[in-house]
């Protein structure tokens, strides 16, 4: 076969393959989707060079080659739309009820606009939906019961928004949920019941209260992550929160908590702990040093009186300031083999190493410490 013979049969295939390519149709129920979402968008806000500006409905949104209309914004199968991921743009408007006839999407991304109102029902009865992040927009309204429809769900990224209300317990149904983040948002309540397989769990800067209760997190034996800082929960830490195998970071800063539990652990992967900026009163736990992995320790800014457990020193990074610690600080905080970042300034210790990085903050006045401790700081020294 000659070379001109077997171009002209490569050209042909090329072309027969395009036709059949062209030829695809998609579902007229998610054109219908689509059109809605463009039409609940502010036209003012649909800027050139921008996906939905190129949503071009006199082309077939899955038909390749996308040279001029819908360049981006979407991923189709076939014929049908299996993920919608806009740019950030600044896009204002509604999400639109139609968006449940895209049966087929596995991904949902607005993040970063500025798309406001409630999120509709609908949304949730999406039945191959993994990943939905609709953050830092304005959603508002409450998160309704039948979120636990969306039973594929892997990631759900609603934070930055407005939305009010408390956590529904049907979370517990999202069975394959691994990423929750709701941080910055009002939600208000307790912390509920939390899905079997989360690994990471992010409620930052609410307004959740109430207790830490064991029947919120006895399922969730996978969590390596809890980030619970600036919200208004209260009482005392358990010992059992803390003993999680899996669990890494913890961040519990910005809250009421008045007391602290630690135990040793069996086995822990745990790295970091913030307690910062509580109202944790007695003597800081000696016990977080049993926790091998454990370099990382912060309880600036409570109440805590006594010394500074000698044991501290194994950790690479201590910030104990703005308590009311007393004594000399252990010297294996300053020892030339160790490196130790962090603060023991504002407390009530004497002799902190003027050279040291963790004594830059100067102490707090005599007067001060011995009120903290009703004028018996002289022989508890």
């Amino acid at each position: 076969m000659s070379t001109t013979t077997t171009t002209t049969i490569t050209l042909l295939l090329l072309l027969l393959s395009t036709t059949v390519t062209a030829a695809i149709t998609t579902a007229s129920s998610d054109i219908t989707a689509l059109k809605a979402i463009k039409s609940s968008i502010n036209p003012t806000t649909i800027s050139p060079f921008t996906c939905l500006h190129s949503w071009d409905f006199s082309s077939d949104p899955c038909s390749p080659p996308h040279v001029t209309h819908f360049l981006c914004g979407l991923t189709c199968s076939s014929n049908r739309v299996t993920q919608l991921t806009l740019d950030s743009a600044g896009y204002s408007g509604t999400l639109p009820p139609l968006v449940s006839q895209l049966t087929q999407l596995i991904t949902i991304d607005l993040s970063d606009n500025r798309f406001h109102g409630p999120i509709p029902n609908s949304l949730f009865s999406l039945p191959n939906l993994q990943t939905l992040i609709l953050g830092s927009n304005s959603f508002s309204g409450v998160i309704p019961p039948a979120i636990s429809n969306l039973k594929k769900i892997q990631t759900l990224d609603i934070s930055h928004n407005s939305l009010s209300g408390s956590l529904p317990n049907s979370l517990t149904q999202l069975t394959e949920l691994t990423r929750l983040d709701l941080s910055f948002n009002k939600l208000t309540g307790p912390v509920p019941e939390l899905p079997k397989n989360l690994i990471q769990l992010e409620l930052k800067s609410n307004s959740l209260s109430g207790y830490l209760q064991k029947r919120s997190f006895t399922w969730s034996t996978q969590l390596e992550v809890i980030e619970l800082s600036q919200n208004s929960l209260a009482g005392t830490i358990p010992a059992w929160f803390f003993l999680t195998p899996s669990l890494q970071q913890i961040n519990l800063s910005n809250n009421s908590f008045t007391g602290v539990q630690v135990l040793n652990p069996v086995r822990s992967n745990l790295v970091a702990v913030n307690l910062g900026f509580n109202q944790l009163a007695g003597y800081a736990p000696a016990n977080f040093a049993a926790y091998p992995n454990l370099v990382s320790l912060t309880l600036s800014y409570n109440k805590l009186r006594g010394r500074i457990p000698w044991e501290y020193s194994k950790f690479s990074r201590v910030f104990l300031d703005g308590n009311y610690l007393i004594g000399l600080p252990p010297k294996e905080f300053f020892g030339r083999k160790r490196s130790i970042s962090g603060s023991l300034g504002d407390n009530c210790l004497k002799s902190c190493p003027a050279y040291s990085e963790l004594c830059v903050k100067s102490q707090k006045p005599w007067s001060i410490c011995q009120k903290a401790y009703r004028g018996k700081l002289e022989q508890k020294l």
